[in-house]
């Protein structure tokens, strides 16, 4: 999830638990360490790849953070001691602050390594990364809890339970559109073998489905607010990495986005795309892994380096059409599509 939302997910939890004693000291110390997995960011793994497949590594791990959270507890203890503060009080503010904040960026779709250093990566993908819904009760919660006497922790735990309650109807959302994603699978005779359901920005209510079906993929917009529950798919093309050598760094990116991989040229970039994450020509991580020489062959980059992404307003304009059930804009969706395969 962004930083606003582990910030005020950390102070919350930190709240909730602090209960009576809950104040704004509390809350930053739950804000700093909501925040703190996250800070793996600044670490530069040597290309553009691994930057993205290993952040949400060892920071995120369930098998390190008992570990970590049982230093901070000691450090605090051992030299601001304290009536209420306990080490076992102290040890599960921390413990839980820092679970969450894993738990959470797991149910997005982006994978976190919640076993490192055993490989792996999990996701539920039943939020986005930034929903606003999901949000904004922890910020009211946190703004009430500012200026409630010996009541901010009640507070704390209400929005607490209002936004898990949140992410259990996002779950139940995904599950009703991958019953309607079947049907249409079977109706269209479209493989069921990789199938990607996950949510569209900022909501749960319109969800992005991907297929994937060798060489190609499939693409379609369910919302539950449709009034016709056939799926309009967009068939695209997939490619194929043209190398027979095949980098760590590609190995890894397979691993990370679950061979929902597309490969295409720009000019005389190769380009690897995690079809996951954004929508079709618009997708969020998308990598140039080796250039065109003159003899028409291609050479590796000895590091992959980013290839920057196109969004637009207009995007999300559409977006917000889209959920509100006005599936003709598939229509409009598909002819675009066509004229792209055509151009």
């Amino acid at each position: 999830m962004d930083s606003v939302t582990q910030a005020a997910l950390g102070a919350t939890v930190a709240g909730a638990i602090a209960g009576k004693q809950c104040n704004a000291k509390v809350l930053l110390t739950g804000a700093a360490l909501g925040t703190l997995p996250d800070l793996d960011v600044v670490l530069d793994y040597g290309d553009a790849v691994s930057n993205t497949i290993k952040h949400r590594g060892f920071t995120h791990s369930l098998l390190l953070i008992p570990v970590f959270s049982l230093i901070v507890s000691w450090l605090y203890c051992r030299f601001r001691p304290d009536a209420f503060w306990s080490f076992n009080r102290v040890f599960l503010l921390v413990l839980s602050v820092l679970v969450t904040h894993v738990a959470i960026d797991a149910m997005t779709t982006y994978g976190t390594q919640l076993l490192w250093p055993i490989p792996g990566y999990f996701e539920v993908g039943n939020i986005f990364i930034i929903d606003p819904l999901y949000t904004l009760p922890l910020l009211l919660g946190i703004g009430v809890a500012l200026f409630s006497r010996h009541r901010g922790g009640q507070w704390c735990k209400a929005v607490v339970v209002v936004s898990s309650l949140y992410l259990v109807w996002g779950y139940a959302a995904q599950q009703v559109v991958a019953d309607r994603v079947e049907k249409n699978l079977a109706a269209q005779n479209i493989s069921d073998e990789q199938v990607l359901i996950t949510p569209s920005p900022f909501n749960t209510l319109l969800w992005r489905v991907v297929v994937v079906e060798g060489d190609q993929y499939f693409e379609g917009l369910a919302s539950l607010l449709d009034s016709d529950s056939q799926i309009d798919f967009i068939q695209r093309s997939r490619g194929k990495w043209p190398l027979e050598e095949k980098p760590k760094t590609l190995e890894g990116l397979e691993a990370f986005s679950h061979g929902f991989l597309g490969y295409r040229q720009d000019q005389d970039k190769l380009i690897v795309s995690d079809l996951r994450l954004g929508m079709a020509d618009s997708l969020a991580f998308e990598f140039v892994f080796a250039k065109e020489t003159s003899d028409a062959g291609w050479e590796l980059l000895e590091a992959p380096t980013r290839y920057p992404s196109e969004r637009s307003l207009d995007q999300i304009s559409v977006l917000w059409e889209r959920m509100l059930g006005n599936q003709e804009i598939d229509a409009n969706l598909q002819q675009v599509a066509l004229n792209k395969t055509n151009d």
